[in-house]
């Protein structure tokens, strides 16, 4: 099939909404996603993203190999099963037959598309029943169970579909998995595949034994228990795969695995001419199989029994995220074979992110770094597509408010692409009950708490005299981006606050005065105590947009401070300019009119809100005190950029759409070292154009203008090759 053929019979809203090459970096970004996600999903039992974002990133990725097919890429996902098991403790074992994943359906108009190619291919008419299996498809970890002469020789897990790990003697500790297989007929080769799973009850009992065992390790050891730190098992699912793939099956041996089975693989001959047929076989040779598998005869049936299971999927003492469809007779899947990682005659009808219903206990409001007031609900616990929910943020006052919840509230919960929490409905709004008022003053220090005009979020005007505001602004102080200071982590300047040594960033470099006493201090030594002290004096003379970036002032980021350092050089001439542009109380028109807004604002990327958030700065007393109090200790010399010879130097640059392997501001740095100019918008001046997902408008500007344009792995070319 050509590309114009695809294009215009498969995909076409796809083709026509974007272009080429649009196209191919979308691929290549879903290949990097996907890619990660089977790794830590597969190999290392640590998924970031749920079954549903992933379930999102495959289906674009087949959409766009659809509609540009000859822009599928050689490291397609669609190839992919699993991933490669390298790094395991565990031994490989390759399968003697690839074992495969399963192509997903989200509606049951895409179920009656399934059936109906199953009908194009085997040249079935409208009349001949398709009769399909349908079973629960349970949310644990693949495994295959090889006997011969009916004993159990080898378990492995799938990996990547080729080749698993070798976890033989950890099944051996899974009561549902019998050593010998009796019964009539029993093959002599047949490789049983199934799940293992972990049921909810023992996920939950499971972590609550790794939080004990943590909190009394650390009471023996005389530490301060951090529950934050205890490692616990995200879902039951990880649990299981992080039990099964011990190296030590003693561990494995004291975890309440579970195993069904649902297919096979290698077998010297199958015995039966059914999938329904095979299945109740291996059931009656001693393993267990889904209590609610099933045989359909009918398109109705298959739905039918999906629905039956999607409701009684909550009272179900395992995770199920789907309902598995088979074509029953074997010589028809025979037939229909494979396409790339999946079989044709088998599909996962999807359920949709799953919602529960739960107590809104009450409403806390936080402050945070910026000091914006966040309100977050605490809950009755309560399990939500496989993860315990106690907490759910209610972003501001405007969402309490449409949502008119209040502490007593029944509340229906969602966990958004089964990854967020989220309240999505109030079940007992009309209740008599007092409205939650959101405060207006700051919840730490007392200040006043306002919203700016057009925002919707209230912040607490205190600033660096604020206790919440003032422990999250020196973590930032200290953090990668600003001055990065090796040793001062979070629950250091927790530590050091809390005893009265750190109340602002200058107390930073005074913190030489205090080694003694950091000494006394449970788990600093000599060394640890100079090598923190050596950090904080190697910052005596820090690159000054760093400095300003690190002190937290609203809207200046770390782009937008080197944007300023780079006029001013230094901090004492951007005060100055600063505090000549500020809007005192009745003088809005004059300060906008001033000569030193007009300044600040012909900055490229300085606009009103950066020079009112710096006026608004330089305004408070506090505020000057605490810079000047930091100058004191510290001397930033002139700001100046370094760059590097390259082939965009002198020539400007626009970075647009999302970018996948770097932020926008690390771009931007980028483009200051080699020399070239990072401009915010399109004119006949931009020289190159770097286009990520999303480009829209500024690509299309950039096309009529003649702009090069390159995609972004074009420009980390351009930066390897200037070193």
């Amino acid at each position: 099939m050509t590309s114009t053929e695809t294009r215009s019979e498969i995909g076409p809203e796809i083709a026509s909404a974007i272009g080429e090459a649009e196209a191919a970096n979308e691929l290549m970004r879903l290949a990097r996603q996907i890619k990660r996600a089977n790794r830590l999903y597969h190999a290392e039992d640590a998924p970031e993203i749920s079954d549903a974002e992933y379930d999102a990133l495959v289906r674009r990725n087949a959409e766009l190999e659809l509609a540009f097919p000859h822009l599928a890429r050689s490291d397609s996902p669609s190839n992919q099963v699993g991933h490669e098991v390298a790094g395991s403790p565990l031994s490989k074992v390759t399968h003697e037959v690839r074992m495969m994943s399963l192509d997903n359906a989200f509606t049951d108009e895409e179920v009656a598309e399934f059936v109906g190619r199953v009908r194009r291919f085997l040249s079935l008419s409208a009349e001949e029943p398709v009769a399909m299996t349908a079973e629960d498809k349970i949310d644990g970890l693949s495994c295959s169970l090889r006997y011969e002469k009916g004993r159990l020789v080898r378990a492995a897990t799938r990996g990547d579909g080729m080749v698993g790990e070798d976890v033989t003697a950890n099944v051996a500790h899974i009561a549902d998995v019998v050593q010998e297989l009796k019964g009539e007929d029993v093959p002599e080769v047949f490789e049983v595949r199934g799940e293992v799973y972990m049921e909810k009850a023992a996920f939950a009992a499971l972590n609550e034994a790794l939080m004990a065992e943590a909190r009394a390790h650390a009471e023996a050891r005389g530490e301060v228990f951090d529950e934050g730190k205890v490692r616990q098992f995200a879902n039951p699912r990880n649990a299981a795969a992080g039990s099964l793939r011990q190296k030590d099956a003693a561990v494995t041996a004291k975890r309440p695995l579970r195993f069904w089975a649902h297919g096979w693989g290698a077998a010297s001959h199958v015995p039966g001419a059914s999938q329904h047929e095979v299945i109740r076989r291996i059931e009656s040779w001693g393993l267990p199989v889904s209590p609610q598998f099933r045989l359909c005869h009918t398109l109705e049936e298959v739905l039918e029994a999906y629905r039956v299971i999607r409701d009684g999927r909550p009272g179900l003492p395992f995770e199920i995220d789907g309902v598995v469809y088979k074509v029953d007779r074997l010589d028809w899947q025979q037939r229909l074979g494979f396409v790339a990682k999946a079989p044709r005659w088998a599909m996962a009808h999807k359920f949709p992110a799953e919602r529960a219903e739960t107590v809104l206990e009450s409403i806390d409001v936080q402050v945070g770094r910026t000091g914006k007031l966040t309100p977050v609900g605490r809950l009755k616990p309560v399990l939500v597509g496989g993860v315990t929910v106690t907490n759910v943020t209610l972003h501001n006052r405007d969402e309490i408010a449409r949502l008119g919840v209040r502490p007593g509230d029944r509340v229906v919960l969602q966990r958004a692409g089964d990854v967020i929490p989220q309240v999505v409905d109030n079940l007992t709004r009309a209740e008599e009950r007092a409205a939650f008022h959101f405060p207006d003053h700051c919840p730490e220090c007392g200040s006043e708490a306002v919203a700016e005009e057009g925002e919707v979020d209230v912040r607490c005007t205190g600033g660096l005299i604020c206790p919440a505001q003032r422990t999250e602004r020196l973590k930032h102080f200290v953090s990668r981006g600003a001055l990065d200071i090796d040793g001062l982590g979070e629950r250091t300047i927790d530590e050091f606050f809390a005893r009265g040594w750190l109340e602002s960033p200058a107390d930073i470099f005074r913190l030489r005065k205090r080694r003694d006493e950091i000494l006394a201090l449970d788990g600093w030594k000599d060394k640890s105590v100079d090598n923190l002290l050596a950090a904080v004096e190697n910052k005596r003379a820090p690159d000054a947009a760093r400095l300003l970036f690190g002190l937290g002032i609203r809207h200046v980021g770390a782009v937008t401070a080197r944007d300023l350092m780079k006029r001013f050089e230094t901090l004492p001439a951007l005060r100055v300019l600063a505090e000549q542009a500020h809007a005192k109380e009745g003088e809005e028109a004059a300060a906008l009119g001033s000569e030193a807004y007009a300044e600040l604002v012909s900055i490229d990327g300085i606009g009103p809100a950066v020079v009112e958030a710096l006026g608004d700065f330089f305004h408070e007393e506090h505020n000057r005190q605490v810079w000047d109090d930091l100058l004191s200790e510290v001397a930033p010399p002139p700001y100046v950029v370094e760059t590097v010879e390259s082939v965009v130097a002198g020539k400007t640059v626009v970075f647009t759409g999302k970018l996948e392997t770097m932020s926008r501001d690390e771009a931007k740095a980028q483009a200051e070292r080699l020399g070239a100019k990072a401009a915010g918008s399109i004119s006949a001046k931009t020289d190159l154009l770097v286009a990520g997902p999303g480009a829209g408008s500024k690509l299309k500007k950039a096309a009529e203008l003649g702009i090069e344009v390159i995609d972004e792995a074009g420009w980390a070319e351009i930066v390897r090759s200037a070193g």
